[in-house]
């Protein structure tokens, strides 16, 4: 279980002023900066071959690297959650194999930021791969985070006929018919919701079989606990839905920014220069309403510990 939390959560063009970033850029001058993006994660990150990429980590990597001084190149992988996959050890192989030097939207958890304790790992599916590199183990290192540059978290949905319920707290759930997907961190929060309060109004769902969203649009269910980033792509993709955002944000969530190797200190300094200045000039924000995103900042602490723990043991938040 605490393995698949800890994937569950990581599963969660600006100029900048002149001197905004120092001299020691030049030398890379003419390398590309190269980032390793989700092809499949709305609205931070799509790619449908043959087609540009979009989303808010591509405007964001756009201006990071127009403030580094250098071109961008995206490399697009595939990364599937489930209960063999370790989003942590594929970062570190797509990094450790030379496919980018950044890995954006990675989630800050002290399980995905620990030193591996495994030397090799695999792949994960990217584009241009071929099937040697399906079955190569890569030699990897340890991986460093930049500063964070937003936070993810859950949010209550409401179906049509509950859209006006006031959601202040998990609680106010209470009476409603709940529909989440099993083995989820949503479906652990509310089943362990008080002791199991909750458990008699649950329905589960299976993931990738069934759909959530669209049993909720139906009526079939009142309320659902997921991540705001997959509710924001939902909206994008049925502008007429009969769905509502609650308001509510569960408390506790995981910061995202970029991972590359403790090995590439420098470039991990230079990107943070970056990201304070996006951050001080609104772009941050503003890349997130372009995008449609529901863009919140980042928040303390950096690196979420065992807060998950510590709820899904007490039964209570």
């Amino acid at each position: 279980m605490r393995r698949l939390i800890a994937a569950m959560i990581s599963a969660w063009a600006i100029a900048l002023p002149a001197g905004a970033v120092t001299m020691s850029l030049a030398r890379a001058a003419d390398e590309p900066l190269r980032v390793c993006l989700d092809e499949n994660l709305p609205p931070l990150s799509m790619h449908h071959r043959g087609k540009p990429g979009t989303g808010f980590d591509v405007a964001l990597a756009r201006a990071v690297a127009e403030g580094l001084g250098r071109r961008l190149e995206v490399q697009w992988f595939e990364s599937k959650l489930d209960e063999d996959s370790s989003p942590a050890l594929e970062a570190n192989a797509l990094l450790s194999d030379g496919r980018c030097s950044l890995v954006g939207s990675y989630a800050f958890t002290q399980d995905s930021l620990v030193v591996p304790g495994v030397k090799t790992a695999k792949l994960p599916d990217f584009d241009g791969a071929t099937r040697d590199d399906h079955r190569r183990r890569i030699t990897i290192g340890i991986l460093a985070p930049t500063k964070p540059y937003m936070f993810s978290s859950l949010t209550v949905v409401l179906g049509q006929q509950a859209r006006d319920k006031r959601i202040t707290d998990i609680g106010d759930l209470s009476g409603l018919r709940l529909a989440i997907e099993s083995g989820t961190l949503g479906d652990a929060i509310l089943m362990t919701y008080d002791k199991g309060r909750l458990i008699d109004s649950i329905t589960h769902l299976v993931p990738a079989r069934d759909d959530l969203l669209g049993a909720l649009e139906q009526g079939r269910f009142d309320a659902t606990l997921l991540d705001l980033r997959r509710f924001d792509a939902y909206r994008m993709a049925h502008p007429d839905t009969t769905l509502a955002a609650s308001g509510y944000l569960y408390p506790i969530g995981a910061n995202r920014g970029y991972v590359g190797l403790a090995s590439n200190a420098g470039l991990i300094a230079d990107v943070n220069k970056v990201l304070d200045g996006l951050q001080a000039q609104g772009k941050l924000a503003a890349f997130g309403q372009a995008t449609g995103l529901t863009y919140l900042p980042p928040r303390e602490p950096t690196v979420l510990g065992d807060a998950f723990q510590k709820v899904l043991r007490n039964g209570a938040q």
